[in-house]
């Protein structure tokens, strides 16, 4: 099981706008970066993903899965390059873990959401999920 990170502006797609999708989730659409397109064709079935408010907020909010693999974005029209996945809300993070928090903690240095602060979507480590779950209260995160 891998993990991911999500970054969305709550003025185009909140945190809240996710949970109301429901069960069924919604398509993460609008990626036009090959790498972080690339990274949901590697996303699997159940992969698990932290929720992060960019620009706004700045901070990890939520825990999301995968619930359909890497399928041609709606929002493309006709341009087969970009895919995406589709992805439903977990659960609520405890207490939000802002960008602030994570740059100060050591063991997150090299956190993709410090060196590649641009990218939409990201990997996370299994070390840097554990640790970011337990800065936001989490102390049996989601596998």
């Amino acid at each position: 099981m891998a993990h991911w990170l999500y970054k969305s502006e709550p003025s185009s797609w909140s945190w809240q706008q996710q949970k109301d999708a429901g069960a069924k989730g919604t398509e993460w659409t609008g990626v036009r970066n090959y790498l972080a397109r690339n990274n949901m064709r590697a996303m699997q079935i159940g992969d698990k993903g932290f929720f992060y408010h960019s620009n706004d907020g700045l901070e990890v909010v939520g825990i999301v899965e995968v619930c359909a693999l890497a399928h041609p974005d709606s929002t493309a029209k006709d341009d087969p390059r970009w895919e995406c996945v589709d992805i439903r809300a977990v659960r609520d993070m405890p207490k939000f873990v802002s960008l602030k928090d994570i740059k100060a903690n050591p063991k997150l240095s090299q956190m993709a959401l410090v060196t590649s602060m641009r990218l939409s979507v990201q990997p996370v480590t299994d070390e840097e999920w554990l640790e970011v779950c337990r800065m936001g209260g989490l102390d049996n995160p989601p596998a």
